[in-house]
């Protein structure tokens, strides 16, 4: 893994040069796909639930998914992403504690979903700016970047358009 994997993330979101982030189901997939030319690697909620035999959306725990990206990470030398759905937690300050756990253990970037799970609908629009606040926020806890480095944090809204 990169030294500052949160910097050789960010290298590789340039305009109008996109890359493809490759979705990796266990460590010998992530290997597979970082050994097939991928320049980094996302866990995937859903692969990670089925791999445990569960369904998506909420069937698998905040530890699991933090140990199963930490495994991830262990696995490859090319950043790596998580995805952590609606980042375990409905309150924004739950938002700013997936992000600090996951530059703890060592991710580049983390996506937090805008789904009130267990079910389908979004957050309403006040609470989901706030939760998208405080990932940031936490992103910067020290006056400068936190553990994540120059990472990414991505507000996902596809539960939206589905």
């Amino acid at each position: 893994m990169p030294h500052d994997p949160g910097a050789a993330f960010r290298t590789l979101h340039r305009p109008g040069d996109p890359f493809i982030l490759a979705d990796a189901w266990d460590a010998g997939s992530a290997r597979m796909l970082a050994a097939l030319g991928a320049r980094a690697i996302a866990t995937s909620s859903a692969a990670h639930a089925f791999t445990l035999g569960r369904a998506d959306l909420g069937h698998v725990s905040r530890d699991e998914a933090l140990a199963h990206a930490a495994d991830l990470v262990a696995a490859v030398n090319v950043p790596v992403s998580g995805d952590f759905e609606n980042g375990f937690g409905d309150d924004p300050e739950t938002c700013a504690q997936i992000v600090r756990l996951a530059a703890e253990a060592g991710l580049a970037g983390i996506s937090i979903e805008d789904m009130a799970l267990p079910g389908p609908d979004a957050y309403p629009r006040e609470l989901a700016v706030e939760r998208i606040r405080a990932a940031a926020r936490a992103m910067f806890d020290n006056g400068d970047f936190s553990p994540l480095g120059q990472g990414i944090s991505g507000a996902r809204i596809d539960d939206l358009l589905a």
